[in-house]
């Protein structure tokens, strides 16, 4: 009897979920998914998160088309286009809306974006968020990213710019003071993100849409934790101890420390909002029709989106 009540009473064992994040290692952009596992906000959810690093967010993507991974945050871009051409039946949950994409240069002979016309530039992957990013930093010369030599790097784009193997890179904000740190001498930022294209959307977190029906209570744990992440993030005082965690990107915790304020001042991981407002979704989707394919159409908005997830996970983590 007594073994039989404490059968009853034990806590249900966590669901388990893996989120891919982009980067190796991870980018800033899945730091609040490293602070949920670290501060134990998915646990907290009755979840048990295996957050995995990939070379990129479409490379994640595939991985949830393939059903490797639950969930990824991956680049709008590439989620229009996957979608748009090939049909995969992904669904974004929760977005990020602010890039903090630079266009950076080691060279002041290549500081305009005319002067980048079959110089090799530094992205993460081809139709990664890197890439997508610089198709924007190229219209307004006129430019695309057929007239230059990408150079695969995943998130290691600082680092062959420090080595000399490329001039030019498409960087995150916190790349700026760690280069100028390693070279000496200030870094040229040609471009911003925010200068570029004030409207746009970054990223989607997104599911396979047969997957919703199966695990839509998991999935709202999950955002629940990842809303409750960014409340930790945000408070002041836990500025260290974010700083420690954020070392899990290859970044140091004084590095973290600087650039972390930026990332909240732009509302890098929304907390009071989806991200995933349809004015921005739409600048994304209207910003990839030129890579949709003869014949194919692109995604509308509330076919790209479901917003429900969220709702609920926002009353939940109340």
């Amino acid at each position: 009897m007594i073994a039989l009540l404490a059968l009853l009473l034990a806590a249900p064992e966590p669901q388990h979920l893996s989120l891919a994040v982009p980067g190796i290692p991870p980018v800033f952009s899945g730091l609040f998914a490293i602070v949920a596992k670290e501060e134990g906000f998915f646990k907290k959810q009755g979840l048990d998160v295996e957050v995995r690093p990939f070379d990129s967010g479409a490379a994640a993507a595939q991985a949830v088309v393939a059903s490797g991974v639950d969930l990824s945050l991956s680049p709008t871009g590439a989620i229009v286009r996957m979608i748009s051409n090939g049909g995969v039946d992904l669904v974004g949950i929760y977005g990020m809306e602010h890039p903090d994409w630079l266009l950076a240069s080691t060279d002041p002979a290549l500081g305009k974006c005319a002067q980048l016309q079959n110089q090799a530039v530094g992205v993460d992957a081809l139709g990664g968020a890197r890439a997508v990013a610089l198709t924007q930093f190229l219209k307004p010369c006129g430019l695309n990213i057929t007239q230059l030599k990408l150079v695969s790097l995943s998130s290691n784009v600082g680092a062959a710019m420090v080595a000399g193997q490329i001039k030019v890179g498409v960087l995150h904000t916190d790349d700026v003071p760690v280069l100028e740190e390693q070279m000496g001498r200030p870094l040229l930022v040609i471009d911003s993100f925010k200068k570029a294209s004030p409207l746009t959307h970054y990223n989607l977190l997104v599911v396979k849409r047969e997957s919703l029906a199966q695990k839509r209570d998991a999935y709202v744990r999950a955002i629940a934790a990842l809303i409750e992440a960014t409340r930790f993030m945000i408070d002041p005082r836990n500025a260290e101890r974010v700083a420690q965690i954020a070392s899990a990107t290859g970044r140091t915790a004084k590095v973290a420390r600087e650039a972390l304020p930026h990332f909240y001042q732009i509302g890098f991981w929304p907390v009071r909002t989806d991200g995933m407002a349809k004015a921005n979704v739409e600048a994304a989707i209207a910003a990839e029709k030129d890579a949709i394919k003869p014949g194919k159409t692109s995604v509308a908005y509330d076919r790209l989106v479901d917003r429900t997830l969220w709702k609920d996970a926002a009353a939940l983590a109340k």
